[in-house]
């Protein structure tokens, strides 16, 4: 099966290198028994062409369609953890919200909480909690590819993948006091063959003086041999506000359990009592003579 296997270690270059944060770290990727993924090869540089640039950029954005298409059949977990960090990489607030993500008898999908503890990070906005099902895990949303700016950056080599990898930039960032819309702002990895998105690196856009957004790495896996879900969302940066506060935050976030799933209606008619049943055996009886 095709897929990015080892890519994850890189999450670990990030921890801290000793003391409880490591082990934080550690524990963390142990128990969620996330794939280990290896080191991409330097950066080669682009030789497409522009037409062949467009050709990909038309392919992948298609393909992110026929994704969040096909992932509105399916059902799956979602385990979600932000962090704020203070000195000596000691937490000192915390969101954790476990959901399954299912369907109800008339097919439409809805979040059913598994585990939700009263959450200790009060400088979570509901912009945070808005990318998380967004511009973080899902990045582009096809009918915005418009809005965009796609440049080629190179060729880039990770585990038996060969991918070709775009800056991507809004053309216009939404203003925070017209509009509620996000967009995103970073790096994308698509998948030479499958044509699809398979590792992402950026932010939700727009930041105002108040709300700043760390740079999520997000991975994707091969499922069902068709398509590239998310799976895994890392984050641990210190924001830097305009007044010259900072807040060191960290996030995870985990998908897992895809499964077909859209839920089948069925209708059950009651019959009235008093009529009778459409399958009752009628009365036995004495045949008359002639």
């Amino acid at each position: 099966m095709r897929g990015i296997t080892r890519l994850i270690s890189r999450t670990l270059e990030k921890a801290p290198k000793s003391g409880l944060g490591l082990v934080v770290v550690v524990f963390i990727l142990v128990v969620m028994a996330a794939p280990v993924f290896a080191q991409g090869n330097a950066m080669s540089a682009g030789t497409l062409s522009q037409s062949e640039i467009d050709r990909m950029i038309s392919a992948f954005t298609a393909k992110e369609a026929e994704f969040r298409k096909a992932l509105l059949e399916y059902s799956f977990k979602r385990d979600a953890l932000v962090q704020s960090m203070g000195m000596g990489g000691q937490v000192t607030g915390e969101y954790h919200r476990e959901s399954t993500f299912t369907f109800d008898d008339q097919g439409v999908r809805y979040e059913k909480i598994t585990k939700f503890p009263m959450p200790s990070f009060q400088s979570i906005t509901q912009e945070d909690l808005d990318d998380l099902g967004g511009v973080s895990p899902f990045a582009l949303e096809p009918e915005k590819a418009g809005q965009y700016n796609f440049k080629y950056v190179g060729k880039e080599k990770i585990d038996e993948l060969d991918l070709h990898v775009f800056d991507v930039t809004p053309k216009v960032i939404p203003n925070p006091k017209k509009s509620k819309e996000r967009l995103f702002l970073g790096r994308i990895w698509v998948d030479e063959v499958d044509k699809q998105i398979v590792k992402t690196r950026g932010k939700g856009v727009p930041e105002t003086k108040e709300n700043k957004f760390p740079t999520v790495e997000t991975y994707r896996e091969h499922i069902d041999g068709r398509y590239w879900f998310p799976t895994y969302l890392y984050a641990d940066e210190e924001l830097l506000f305009d007044n010259g506060a900072t807040l060191h935050v960290r996030m995870r976030v985990k998908y897992t359990d895809f499964q077909i799933a859209r839920a089948k209606v069925k209708i059950i008619e009651i019959d009235d009592p008093d009529a009778p049943k459409k399958n009752a055996k009628p009365p036995a009886t004495t045949p008359k003579k002639p």
